[in-house]
């Protein structure tokens, strides 16, 4: 059983909320508090083995990618998304990528919160009604088509990891012009204009882990 939790949520009321709870169910449980994903990262890494509190909507994650990408590179680590009731789209794109991720709403009773919590920790899924019922009524989304070939993923995969043209070249046995070519076709393709997009673009793509961008 997880004994350790970390409360991502930048509302003051809410993280004492769930302060006073956890001490209620366990005054022995760890305890700390992230006001930002980099706050986050550096807990998570002290503390691998966490029930980590989420409110998506409060903190300031890139996108829903850099959510996910940020909890598959912790994998010791299980999710508890605790939020107003959020958009039905996102709810449902997030739990299709991420099945494993528990939801609890704020304005759930003490009691389904204190179920949810320690669900988590026990390492059980959690959903609340209302993401069941988003579940239920869910409808495929339209996949849209991926403008870059297998080839140009790798290699924006490398550029985002801070790899120059001439480092990449070496280690695929490629030469820097064709490096160069392909670097060009992802910028054109992606409407690019520097790394740092780039970077933005791969972790939001899932094409690299937060955890390895950070090392």
């Amino acid at each position: 059983m997880l004994k350790n939790y970390i409360l991502a949520d930048n509302q003051y009321i809410t993280r004492a909320g769930v302060i006073s709870l956890l001490k209620v169910m366990d005054n022995d449980a760890g305890i700390c508090e992230a006001a930002s994903y980099r706050q986050l990262l550096e807990a998570l890494r002290t503390h691998p083995c966490s029930v980590v509190v989420v409110d998506y909507s409060l903190f300031d994650f890139l996108s829903m990618n850099h959510l996910l990408n940020m909890k598959s590179g912790a994998g010791e680590s299980s999710w508890l998304l605790f939020s107003d009731e959020p958009e039905e789209h996102f709810l449902r794109q997030l739990l299709l990528a991420d099945p494993a991720i528990s939801v609890v709403m704020k304005h759930g009773t003490q009691s389904q919160i204190k179920d949810a919590l320690m669900s988590v920790a026990a390492g059980e899924v959690y959903w609340c009604d209302f993401s069941k019922s988003v579940m239920r009524t869910g409808v495929p989304q339209t996949k849209i088509p991926d403008p870059l070939t297998p080839s140009e993923k790798n290699i924006l995969r490398e550029i985002a990891l801070g790899k120059t043209t001439k480092e990449i070249a070496a280690e695929k046995y490629l030469s820097f012009h064709t490096i160069n070519a392909h670097r060009r076709n992802i910028y054109r393709k992606l409407k690019l204009n520097s790394v740092n997009e780039v970077t933005r673009y791969a972790l939001q793509a899932g094409l690299i882990d937060l955890m390895e961008y950070y090392i």
